[in-house]
């Protein structure tokens, strides 16, 4: 397999190294910063503005020019920032920072800029950006109602402009706005640009065009008397979820300070990163422990999709006009051009599932989005999370070191419990882990209903209640579904062998097994995400009726012991008795069928497109009587009598339905042709083949 062998001196491409390191440099000159900023601290905005010049064609900026221009105008704000002394600096500026979402940040800044380390200032330049992001987007909801997502998008919208006026709107896009321009943000945030390559001065600047912004938002909420509200900080949620390596103590840190100068894993350029990122996490700076991981992980990743791929020119930065290639393209299935993507074949599933976990997933942290667009509180982030990222560095580090070294460490105690864990690895917020573990826990809350005993009165209401022939039908039917259930349980699994006799009391017992069994989640074609969506409906509708049941149940028990119902409402918990002993067997049964669907999920590709959407339509009508049922259920109406009919119009849905043999669990019965067959690399079973052997990158 070819390598990169050249030694990697940068990862911007030509014109993006000219633009960040040369161009702001060409034009010689002090230039006189009384007219930049007064002695008070009050931006010149028109100085700024003034060297932003538009293209000759008149259509946008002329980015080359500008940046040509404004690189003395930087160098002299860098200057006095740098000769300011510390009290007189923060007296000027801390007022007009008090706009932005983390006013906080500004004297760790400081503290960067004055000890002149490169890897620290463009950290700094990464939280400034995000803060930037956040700040604007909560000014931008001064005017508008949905904030745009992305900073170009937020910096092009005319409710800014209305704020701080075009001019600075233009300044604030050669900067971070803009392929074409600096677009410092981008190039930091993912990973391109080494710590000798971002010139301090615009770290620099940049805290004066946040001061400069806070002085215009200044006057203009004094004029229109508007409040500014900031959002609250989101809060990283699922946190038990996130935790693979429980051990991550001392010792890794260790293990990765050892491991940073014999991976080739790790570009020599971007070293000071690593290692600024492990003085972080001493300190306890999870959050800027987590940033530089994560930027320096996307870069290692980076290098390898580049050499198995065999397209060493995606490793560099790519011009406005072509792709850059980051975590979208490097984790996706595909390269642009229609081949299959060979990274995920090399790194394996667990890697591959662990990332996709982090970084992509809606339900999942995806902390670098999170992180990037400012939204998550940087004291508060959780160390969990910077946890999990320095033992999966670790792992990953350590498949790119000599064989000789790597059995050195392999025989240290915390490596070996890393790598186990790392190896059986699989994902945690892909919709089918979620809708996995949203099953067990509808099945553990449906536990809870029998716990209270029946008072004996109402123990004998209930039976002659529970004699009428709709309810006798149901409960047949229920039986008589299970059992055929029973029969598509997975025939290569121990634990399913002989249960065809089965009492259904047994089946809360299936829901764990089927549950545990390992199901491919990586690139799941559009079908299989449909399916998945409706079902985790479903599931959610069940855990609702399941919830609002045994409230009920228990709120009802409570007024019956102590003869507070009244005549109507004893009629009432009577008929609820009634219906929950239909009802238990019955929310069994759909968390049954979810389960099985869910092992055989991969085979919505043996139906044509007519048999696919009769199977969502037979799944959209379990939705709907899930959300009845919920409705019926609730404690405003209380229809428990109607809750029997519903079952059986379902029931008998569901009989029909079954006899097509329509269900996942039937195909999985028959031969399905190859070509059917979930295909992402994948062989016959849909698990992805093992990975390549390992490879060797050229770093030096």
């Amino acid at each position: 397999m070819e390598i990169l062998e050249d030694p990697i001196t940068t990862c911007l491409s030509p014109s993006v190294y000219d633009m960040i390191c040369k161009l702001g440099f060409e034009v010689g000159g002090s230039h006189d910063i009384n007219s930049i900023v007064t002695p008070d601290g009050e931006v010149c905005w028109k100085t700024l503005t003034d060297c932003v010049i538009c293209a000759e064609s008149a259509q946008g900026l002329d980015y080359w020019g500008s940046v040509r221009l404004l690189g003395p105008v930087c160098e002299a704000i860098h200057s006095h920032l740098s000769h300011l002394p510390r009290g007189q600096l923060e007296m000027q500026f801390a007022q007009w920072l008090q706009w932005t979402s983390s006013p906080e940040l500004f004297a760790e800044i400081f503290d960067a800029l004055e000890s002149l380390q490169s890897p620290a200032i463009s950290l700094s330049l990464m939280k400034l950006t995000s803060c930037l992001e956040r700040s604007l987007g909560d000014v931008f909801l001064l005017l508008g109602k949905e904030c745009p997502f992305l900073l170009r998008d937020l910096l092009a919208s005319e409710e800014l402009a209305h704020v701080f006026g075009q001019s600075v709107m233009n300044v604030l896009e050669v900067f971070v706005g803009c392929p074409r321009g600096l677009n410092l943000r981008n190039v930091l945030w993912h990973g391109f640009a080494a710590p000798h390559e971002v010139p301090a001065k615009y770290c620099s600047t940049m805290v004066l065009l946040m001061a400069g912004l806070g002085q215009l938002l200044n006057s203009y909420l004094q004029h229109t008397e508007f409040p500014l509200v900031h959002r609250p900080p989101l809060a990283l949620t699922h946190l038990e979820d996130l935790i693979v390596f429980p051990d991550v103590t001392h010792e890794a840190p260790s293990v990765l300070e050892e491991l940073l100068k014999k991976s080739t894993f790790i570009l020599r350029i971007m070293l000071p990163y690593w290692e600024l990122a492990l003085i972080k996490f001493k300190s306890h700076r999870f959050a800027d422990c987590a940033m530089l991981l994560l930027t320096q992980l996307e870069t290692g990743l980076r290098n390898v999709f580049a050499t198995v791929n065999k397209c060493p020119r995606r490793l560099l930065t790519a011009e406005s006009t072509a792709l850059y290639t980051t975590f979208d393209e490097i984790l996706a299935k595909h390269l642009n051009d229609g081949q299959v993507n060979q990274l995920p074949l090399f790194l394996g599933e667990p890697a591959m599932e662990f990332l996709w976990d982090f970084l992509n997933h809606q339900e999942g942290p995806r902390v670098r989005d999170h992180l990037s667009h400012g939204e998550v509180s940087l004291p508060g982030f959780p160390k969990e999370i910077t946890d999990q990222l320095l033992a999966f560095s670790i792992v990953l580090l350590l498949r790119f070191v000599d064989e000789d070294v790597a059995s050195v460490f392999k025989e240290k105690a915390a490596v070996k419990s890393l790598l186990s864990l790392a190896e059986g690895y699989s994902a945690r917020f892909h919709p089918l882990s979620r809708l996995k573990k949203q099953v067990l826990s509808c099945e553990r809350s449906l536990r809870v209903w029998p716990l209270l005993p029946l008072p004996e009165e109402a123990a004998r209401e209930t039976a002659r209640l529970e004699g009428n022939s709709e309810t006798n039908a149901c409960s047949s039917l229920i039986i008589r579904i299970t059992r055929e259930l029973y029969h598509h349980l997975p025939e290569n699994h121990c634990v399913f062998t002989g249960l065809d006799n089965l009492p259904i009391e047994k089946c809360p017992q299936l829901l764990p097994e089927l549950c545990s069994i390992r199901v491919p989640t990586l690139f799941c074609p559009r079908a299989v995400l449909e399916v998945l969506a409706v079902l985790q409906n479903i599931g959610r509708r069940c855990a609702h009726v399941s919830r609002q049941v045994a409230a009920s149940w228990e709120q009802r028990h409570h007024q019956w012991v102590e003869k507070r119902l009244r005549s109507r409402q004893r009629r009432n918990y009577l008929c609820m008795l009634s219906s929950v002993k239909l009802l238990s067997p019955m929310l069994y049964l759909i968390l049954l069928l979810i389960a099985l669907e869910l092992v055989n999920i991969h085979m919505v590709h043996g139906k044509n497109a007519l048999e696919y959407q009769q199977y969502l339509k037979f799944l959209k009508s379990l939705l709907q009587y899930t959300e009845n049922l919920a409705a019926h259920t609730s404690p405003e109406k209380n229809k428990w009598v109607e809750t029997v009919s519903l079952t059986h119009t379902v029931l008998l849905k569901m009989r029909a339905f079954s006899k097509k043999e329509q269900m996942l669990m039937h195909l999985a019965k028959k031969p399905t042709s190859e070509a059917a067959l979930w295909k992402h690399g994948s062989d016959a079973s849909g698990h992805i083949r093992k990975p390549l052997s390992t490879l060797a990158l050229s770093s030096a």
